[in-house]
């Protein structure tokens, strides 16, 4: 198998960072790099839309945890950026699709998908993106 580029969603959360970590050890196997997409959920879109959240707050917390992803890359190059996984206009807009087109951009070869296990937390992204990314990606899929 060749492996070029690694995707990883993550979403501020522990088990995101230990995706991370999973994708960072994959990329370094195959002398690939990482490509880490932030994916702000629900709460957050709506808070920017509705301006109760602050953008550059959101934007500097964002940043923050990519430098931690940075932080575990002990040499491998790593890449980010910032997606929103929901849309208030447009109802097909899954953090599943978005994860998707984004590993189309980047021609990721691999993904890694934290699962979380959060089922009461309405903000549990990565556990709908996990669940619909293994069941579409065309990609092999680590989910941890």
């Amino acid at each position: 198998m060749d492996v070029e580029t690694v995707l990883v969603p993550v979403d501020g959360s522990d088990a995101s960072l230990t995706a991370a970590e999973y994708a960072v050890a994959v990329a370094a196997a195959y002398d690939a790099s990482v490509h880490a997409l932030y994916v702000f959920g629900e709460g957050v879109v709506r808070g920017l839309e509705g301006g109760d959240l602050d953008a550059e707050a959101v934007a500097a917390e964002s940043e923050s945890f990519m430098q931690e992803v940075h932080a575990l890359a002990d040499g491998v190059p790593v890449s980010h950026a910032t997606a929103p996984g929901f849309s208030l206009s447009r109802l097909s807009h899954h953090p599943g699709g978005v994860v998707l087109d984004a590993a189309d951009e980047v021609d990721a070869d691999f993904l890694v998908v934290p699962r979380e296990q959060v089922p009461d937390d309405g903000e549990a992204i990565l556990e709908r993106v996990a669940e619909y990314v293994v069941a579409h990606a065309s990609q092999p899929v680590l989910s941890v």
